[in-house]
């Protein structure tokens, strides 16, 4: 087996167990695999890219490499720098610890990973295990690892647009008790979940962590939200255009041609 050269990134780290699960993923239809990941821990990070000092290489094994920067650094130099001859034919990022779904793909480094190779020109696609945010709470791997392969199977035999990733977010429960696959569109959080928790340390001294409350959220049918609440598998088209354009046509009717004047 060959397959499609394959490049392979996440923002939970080099060492994350939520990359054995991908490797396993992409290693059902292709030998061609690279992995360039960060070598830290860099979730939230979004699409920061490392400006304002260097980027350190290690060589873990043939073809499997860390970068100490964020997930983007990571996917433009692996493209454009590790991997030498034919660029990727396609970037998966993940499996991420924990959904990406709703706004949090505006801070995920899981998205960001496969939103830098999609701007290469590259087939993209995140990946995501949900589960519930208590220390002892089990992560349902095995179901990422599960599906994962026959849906990305499933999804490249078809045609997405240039400018697109998808977004795959499986839901908090086992393989046995997964629904169903639904194709959706972005949700929206109760924005209450994220929040800065207030401690003081051994000095006395205020300090911030930011956390997530598990309030109750309210999902539209249809959304990735809800979706992955039911026990179903969300993919969801994304795009980088943040553009509304209902609005943009109604200012361009009141303010477009020349400035207006007092």
């Amino acid at each position: 087996m060959t397959g499609p050269r394959i490049l392979l990134t996440n923002d939970d780290g080099i060492r994350a167990r939520g990359l054995q699960s991908l490797e396993k993923i992409a290693r059902a239809i292709s030998d061609d695999i690279w992995i360039v990941a960060p070598h830290e821990e860099q979730s939230g990070a979004s699409r920061a890219l490392t400006l304002h000092e260097p980027l350190r290489v290690r060589k873990h094994e043939d073809r499997r490499f860390s970068i100490t920067g964020t997930p983007t650094d990571c996917v433009l130099m692996g493209v454009q720098d590790l991997i030498p001859g034919k660029r990727p034919d396609l970037v998966l990022s993940g499996v991420n610890r924990g959904a990406n779904i709703a706004e949090d793909v505006t801070f995920s480094g899981t998205v960001a990973g496969a939103m830098q190779g999609m701007q290469l020109g590259i087939k993209s696609i995140a990946f995501s295990q949900a589960y519930a945010w208590m220390a002892d709470s089990p992560i349902h791997w095995e179901t990422a690892e599960t599906f994962g392969a026959p849906i990305l199977k499933k999804l490249l035999q078809q045609s997405w647009g240039d400018h697109v990733l998808l977004n795959v977010n499986f839901p908090d429960r086992t393989p046995e008790h997964v629904k169903e696959v639904e194709v959706t569109r972005q949700g929206r959080r109760n924005q209450e979940v994220v929040h800065a928790d207030k401690r003081t340390d051994p000095r006395g001294v205020d300090y911030y962590w930011i956390g997530f409350r598990g309030l109750p959220q309210e999902p539209e049918e249809g959304d990735d939200l809800h979706a992955v609440m039911e026990g179903r598998i969300s993919i969801t088209p994304l795009h980088v255009d943040l553009t509304h354009m209902e609005t943009h046509h109604r200012l361009k009717g009141v303010l477009g041609g020349a400035p207006p004047k007092e």
